[in-house]
């Protein structure tokens, strides 16, 4: 037994290793159920009561020595895992792998940030929508003509479901469950069965706006959107607002920004008019009000909806909608730096 003792001890003694693995396999070597040393226990328990006082201090002290060299052996192990590779571990954290932002959603972002801060809420809705929502209750009826000026995804050929043309579809449902004042946004994907090219896409976004109280008037309307075009353009810009027509504004207006004729690329965005269409605007019509249950002689209100996608070509000098949904990383890292 001693003999036995002492050979142990000597490869406690001499066993050295920097790796985990290597230390595991000593340790179930030595200790495990099955190790050398737990077999000398084994043997322990058979001997008579002399030799259990003569070799018992001896075998504890080898297992306490074959315990403590493990745990030695593993502190070390780990200090070599944490220092070995050089780190600093105290340092900021490299956020250099991080995403970007869309160009999409940086101009969307910017846009409602700047009417969130004269009161204006944030409404969303679903994307797929029945009949009342999209078409009826914004004064859209059946075999109206203005039904074909957006073609629409109608969802497995049923004509009560499709995929909402507008956001228009958001602030019906909050009309339905909200008394005025109503002063919301409601930004989001929207669909046209569309070709696409360099100018058009099947989907895009929108934010659309609604205002709803008493006494609301086209000078509001006006006065809000110089506002934002002035926020987002620039303190200097200025707009104008050319008739138009909306099955559910009445009366319906476009507003241009002044964008300029300084270079050639000016002249090719404006169409040689330095005026660049930004978005489509109107008093809230009446039978709109009435569809959502709003008294149209005690209160009015005005609507708008802006491109979303437009503006980010413009902005950022994208020549292709199509480049917006490729998920090209080349491209879409050029943003990083964006906002």
């Amino acid at each position: 037994m001693k003999e036995r003792i002492d050979l142990l001890l000597r490869e406690v003694e001499d066993f050295g290793s920097k790796t985990a693995a290597e230390i595991e396999a000593f340790r179930i070597e030595m200790l495990g159920k099955k190790g050398k040393i737990t077999a000398l226990f084994n043997d322990f328990r058979e001997m008579s009561g002399d030799l259990k006082r003569e070799f018992g201090k001896p075998l504890n002290e080898l297992k306490n020595r074959a315990a403590a060299k493990v745990n030695e052996l593993k502190s070390a192990a780990e200090e070599q895992i944490d220092l070995g590779s050089g780190e600093d571990l105290s340092r900021p954290a490299n956020f250099q792998s991080l995403g970007s932002r869309h160009p999409v959603n940086l101009v969307k972002n910017e846009i409602v940030s700047i009417f969130r801060r004269i009161g204006f809420n944030v409404s969303a809705g679903p994307e797929i929508e029945d009949d009342w929502h999209n078409f009826t209750a914004l004064n859209f009826p059946e075999e109206h003509p203005a039904r074909d000026m957006q073609d629409t995804f109608f969802v497995a050929r049923d004509p009560d479901w499709a995929l909402r043309t507008h956001t228009s579809s958001v602030q019906v449902r909050v009309m339905e469950n909200s008394k005025p004042p109503i002063r919301t946004l409601s930004p989001g994907r929207v669909f046209r069965n569309e070709a696409i090219s360099a100018r058009s896409h099947c989907f895009f976004h929108q934010v659309e706006g609604l205002y709803i109280d008493e006494g609301v008037s086209f000078a509001d309307l006006k006065q809000t959107l110089l506002f934002f075009a002035q926020e987002f353009f620039g303190p200097e810009t200025k707009i104008r607002l050319r008739p138009s027509y909306f099955p559910f504004t009445e009366p319906s207006a476009e507003m241009d920004v002044y964008w300029g004729l300084e270079n050639e690329r000016d002249y090719r965005m404006t169409k040689g008019t330095g005026w660049l269409e930004v978005l489509g605007c109107g008093m809230v019509d009446p039978n709109v009000l009435k569809n959502n249950g709003i008294d149209p002689e005690k209160y009015s209100g005005f609507a708008f909806g802006i491109g979303v996608e437009r503006i980010a070509l413009h902005r950022f000098q994208i020549p292709d909608i199509r480049m917006l949904f490729e998920n090209d990383l080349k491209f879409l890292e050029q943003f990083k730096a964006a906002y």
